[in-house]
């Protein structure tokens, strides 16, 4: 029992010393508390609960404590645990003044032989709930946490000196958060100013493979490494997206071959640490802080260390750490720190390095990016529009999706003007030949007279050489004088019989001299209509011979233009007459004219392979510059319809055809 009068007192000093001793953790405080606490009140057994608050949902947790902790310990070998069924004696009564103390947030003290509090009558031991950290102080979850001990029988004085031991021992847990609070603090000065000047470094450098080894060469000098490395992932979207590490620095070490065994080693083990997606240490620290000050760490413990025990296998002393290096939610590369011979990194620097890491990640990040083209840049920035619209995991194709989803709804419901497409030849309206009137010979060609010549109708074109039409002209003409002095002579004699001869042959004689004269006058070649030549020149055939019928000239009117389609019979059935459309022309293609459908011909005929029936339709506005004989593309209006039934018309109409029986 320890007199609170001798504060002096060489074990009171002890105990001081050891309360406020830096413990690694909060676990190995506690479990240095308890011991203190049941050492210092001559407890026979001490218990750390966790007491859950009285409001709690479950009513049965609200009433069921927890243990933690349990001294002395059965097992000295084992390390400090939940205790077994059966190891805390007077459990129920334990839970009682625990949940007690809790609720009432002051030492409760409960006899064993009676169930009157504190000190009345004689008693052979007593169990006491003692909270600790005063008013509202909690764990994480919000449950309390209580130590009982288990008193043997004593008087009302020691008992008081007791509890007063036991209430300023418990107060140390204040002095234990100030300090864990004092250490989370400069940790995070620390990583902070680290992280400080590391991006003051970097931010020198030109590129972002400057910038990596210039991050590498100052973290190896101040950790006194004996190799920095950092690897960055080769993927430019979120992890799973082309995830591999590639090693883009290493300390000291100006260039990089992929090929040499180290660097394979230092990819394996980054790898292991992305797909870990946390820090991996090897040698691992144990799991647990022990009471001696040795960190421990659980998730180091447990982490998966193959690689990096392959990486440092030819080096017994050799440490070996690797820090993700995340940007938000993605982890982006990985850092690797090798330290040989004495040197020591502890749990606690790891945590260090972590949150350096994650100041400096965007900064590299940023870097990287800086260093790529505007396509990738912009396609980044795309991406990280969209992740406001669909979530940030999965962007692309979550996008994708959608596009289908919106490509198919407008498919299945937009309507549209379904357009039946056909070859089209422009054709002049009315179209005039110009043949021989007779065999002869051209003699003349009109000035002026050649294709594309615009004429009016009865224009002369051209002479045909008429002297031998003529000579046969003088001749019947002779003839029919002859017959005629005939006629007279017979009158005169009065010979009806050579009378009636004479008028027959003046007759034939005027008839020839009628047909002579037409040729003459038809030895002038007119245009029988108004409108633009469009075959026919002549001035390199003057002088020669024609016949009967062959064709001299072709006239047409250019200011009214037909179009001449040809549609194909599985697409003829949509065409009706009235329809408009438009066309196209192959001189101009830009150009759209309307049209309008007058005619269809009822006979197909074959063309190509395929049969096809001709569509005659009239332009409304043809433009000067057309002319026959123009090929383009026609599409006649058949009405709207869904562009999954445009699209698919043909198809159904095949397989109706196909599977018809």
């Amino acid at each position: 029992m320890i007199d609170l009068n001798k504060l002096r007192a060489p074990g009171w000093q002890r105990i001081v010393a050891e309360l406020n001793a830096p413990a690694p953790d909060d676990r190995v405080f506690l479990m240095r508390l308890l011991a203190v606490v049941a050492q210092a009140s001559a407890a026979k057994q001490a218990v750390l609960w966790a007491v859950p608050p009285a409001d709690a949902d479950d009513a049965q947790a609200a009433a069921a404590p927890r243990a933690l902790l349990v001294w002395p310990n059965a097992n000295p070998e084992q390390p400090p645990g939940p205790p077994e069924e059966g190891q805390i004696d007077f459990e129920i009564d334990a839970r009682i003044v625990a949940r007690g103390g809790a609720v009432h947030n002051r030492i409760e003290v409960q006899g064993l032989e009676t169930d009157q509090l504190l000190y009345d009558g004689q008693n052979k031991g007593y169990l006491v709930g003692a909270p600790l950290g005063g008013s509202g102080a909690e764990t994480v979850g919000g449950s309390r946490q209580v130590i009982s001990l288990l008193l043997d029988g004593r008087s009302k004085q020691a008992l008081q000196t007791t509890l007063a031991i036991i209430e300023l021992l418990c107060g140390y847990v204040q002095g234990h958060a100030a300090r864990q609070a004092l250490k989370r603090t400069r940790a995070a000065s620390a990583a902070l100013d680290l992280a400080t000047g590391l991006i003051a470094a970097i931010n020198t450098s030109p590129n972002f493979k400057g910038a990596t080894l210039q991050l590498c060469n100052d973290l190896s000098r101040t950790l006194g490494a004996e190799r920095v490395a950092i690897g960055w992932t080769k993927g430019i979207g979120h992890k799973g997206e082309g995830d591999a590490v590639r090693v883009v620095a290493i300390s000291d070490t100006e260039n990089l071959d992929r090929r040499m065994t180290l660097v394979q080693s230092l990819e394996k083990a980054m790898d292991e640490c992305l797909d870990q997606d946390q820090p991996v240490m090897f040698p691992p620290p144990p799991e647990r802080s022990d009471a001696s000050g040795q960190e421990g760490d659980l998730l180091l413990a447990q982490a998966i260390t193959h690689s990096h025990r392959e990486l440092v296998a030819s080096d017994a002393k050799a440490k070996v750490v690797s820090i993700p290096l995340r940007v938000d939610e993605d982890t982006r590369g990985v850092l690797t720190v090798e330290i040989t011979g004495d040197g020591t990194i502890e749990p606690g620097q790891v945590e260090l390095l972590q949150s350096a890491c994650d100041l400096i990640a965007p900064v590299l990040r940023l870097r990287r990016s800086d260093d790529r083209n505007v396509a990738f840049r912009a396609y980044d920035d795309s991406l990280k529009a969209a992740g406001w619209l669909v979530g940030a995991k999965h962007t692309v194709w979550k996008l994708a999706g959608v596009a289908v989803v919106a490509v198919v709804l407008f498919v299945l419901l937009f309507r549209a003007e379904y357009r039946v497409s056909a070859p089209v030849t422009i054709e002049p309206v009315q179209k005039r030949y110009v043949s021989a009137p007779f065999d002869g010979i051209v003699a003349s060609v009109e000035e002026g007279i050649e294709e594309g010549t615009v004429v009016e109708a009865g224009q002369v074109l051209a002479h045909l050489d008429s002297t031998e039409i003529e000579l046969q002209r003088l001749d019947a003409v002779a003839r029919r004088a002859e017959a005629e002095t005939q006629i007279e002579k017979a009158l005169a004699e009065r010979d009806t019989a050579a009378f009636k001869q004479a008028e027959q042959r003046v007759v034939q004689a005027q008839a020839e001299v009628d047909l002579y004269q037409t040729l003459i006058e038809k030895a002038a070649i007119t245009a029988p209509i108004s409108g633009s030549i469009i075959t026919g020149d002549l001035s390199d055939r003057v002088g020669s011979s024609v016949a009967l019928g062959d064709g001299l000239f072709e006239i047409a009117p250019l200011d009214t233009m037909i179009v001449i389609a040809r549609v194909e019979d599985r697409d003829i059935s949509l065409v009706q007459a009235g329809m408009t459309g438009d066309v196209a022309t192959k001189a101009r293609p830009g150009d759209r004219f309307a049209m309008t459908v007058t005619r269809i011909v009822p006979l197909a005929t074959p063309e190509e392979g395929k049969n096809a029936f001709e569509v005659r339709a009239e332009l409304a506005d043809p433009p000067a510059w057309m002319r026959p004989g123009m090929e383009g593309l026609a599409k006649f209006d058949t009405g709207e319809r869904t562009l999954a039934d445009i699209g698919t018309r043909r198809i159904r109409d095949t397989l109706r055809f196909w599977l018809w029986w």
